[in-house]
């Protein structure tokens, strides 16, 4: 009687998603499997050029989709230069968290203790700013310091001096630790922070901790001319590539789907050395602050972790940890999905406008799921009327 059940279940849902229990259909492979839903992706991008990365267990998947600038004719390789936007976030809290287990800093740490001389960091009701506050959003910060000024190059606004010039004329909008608003702003003092407290530049520090160790070698904020020679380009001029260390843990890394390879195996763990569970912990619940704004471009989270978003509870076999970005022209996006050990990265360049707007982060979250056999993500439905605030 219980498997007539399932059975008459999984025919009303899906029938393609239907197994019996206890049996795991054989998935197609990687290389046809990616393909044919990468393909699918980039029709509904609206994008010039995009490239793929997909790993799944020790199965690896790059591919590059479209032209590496309008009427080019070339399409997209492993080795084309990537802007990483707001990606950069979660190589930061990788760089924290390694930070904190060597007892070099702590997550509860006040902001203050790493502020230049004679800087106040603001407050409110007796709370201070912590790196941990910083790292999920909720610091009580705006999400950027200001429009930058006219020709100024992306992801090269503000400098150190100008943000802890601003910081101190701030008032937060919420009590630090208890609403959550993305900010820009926020990780760029958390890497002063950590340039701060190790007395090394943030850059270095990346490059000794993370990207060498790693094998990254084209990720970084000081490409070469012959690397900004095969930077993607995007319908607009965005402005030239150039040296992006001011704004370097939140938007400024460069880097190649060859490395975005490395960075998955290391954050699926599927080779070594792999991320340590902290990095990718759940630190806030949505319920426990009195509203969120910003975070949900991919879907509504679950759970807030350092830099990442969770999309379905801890132990879901379709549980989701995932991290946007965007801007320069580029639209970026990881998602992994541990439970399967597979994770996916796409940057992809603005194109034509299309009326049809598709999001694309949802649509690699179907995406992803789909190469482990699972069904999408059930449909969200917006919520009408006015929402009570705790």
């Amino acid at each position: 009687m219980q498997m007539i059940y399932l059975w008459v279940v999984c025919l009303l849902t899906a029938l393609a998603w239907c197994r019996p229990l206890g049996a795991q259909a054989p998935l197609p492979r990687l290389e046809q499997q990616a393909t044919e839903l990468g393909t699918e992706l980039f029709a509904h991008a609206s994008s010039t050029g995009m490239v793929l990365v997909v790993v799944r267990g020790h199965e690896v998947f790059v591919r590059g989709f479209g032209e590496t600038a309008p009427g080019s004719g070339v399409v997209p390789t492993q080795d084309s230069l990537l802007r990483l936007c707001s990606l950069s976030k979660i190589f930061a809290t990788d760089l924290l968290v390694k930070l904190v287990q060597e007892g070099t800093v702590h997550l509860d740490d006040p902001l203050q203790r790493f502020a230049p001389e004679h800087v106040l960091v603001p407050a409110r009701e007796g709370r201070s700013i912590t790196l941990q506050d910083l790292a999920t959003h909720t610091a009580g910060l705006t999400r950027e310091v200001g429009t930058p000024p006219r020709h100024t190059p992306h992801f090269t606004y503000p400098d150190h001096a100008e943000r802890w010039r601003w910081l101190p004329l701030q008032e937060l909008y919420a009590k630090p630790g208890t609403a959550a608003v993305y900010s820009n702003i926020g990780f760029d003092l958390l890497g002063d922070a950590m340039e701060q407290a190790t007395q090394e530049p943030y850059a270095r520090l990346l490059y000794e901790r993370t990207t060498a160790p790693l094998g990254l070698r084209e990720t970084g904020f000081t490409p070469t001319a012959e690397q900004c020679g095969h930077l993607l380009r995007g319908t607009r001029d965005e402005g030239p590539c150039t040296d992006t260390q001011n704004t370097a843990a939140s938007s400024g890394l460069y880097s190649t789907g060859a490395d975005m390879v490395r960075w998955l195996q290391y954050l699926l763990g599927t080779e070594a050395p792999a991320q340590v569970p902290a990095a990718q912990a759940v630190y806030l619940r949505p319920a426990q602050l009195r509203s969120q704004q910003g975070l949900d471009h991919a879907g509504r989270p679950s759970g807030i972790g350092l830099g990442w978003m969770h999309l379905r509870p801890e132990g879901d076999p379709a549980a989701i940890v995932e991290k946007t970005g965007g801007g320069a022209g580029f639209v970026t996006y990881i998602a992994l999905n541990p439970a399967q050990h597979t994770g996916l990265f796409f940057a992809m360049t603005e194109g034509r406008p299309d009326p049809q707007h598709v999001n694309v982060f949802k649509a690699a979250n179907d995406l992803l799921l789909a190469l482990n056999g699972l069904p999408p993500l059930p449909v969200e439905v917006k919520r009408v009327g006015r929402v009570r605030r705790r």
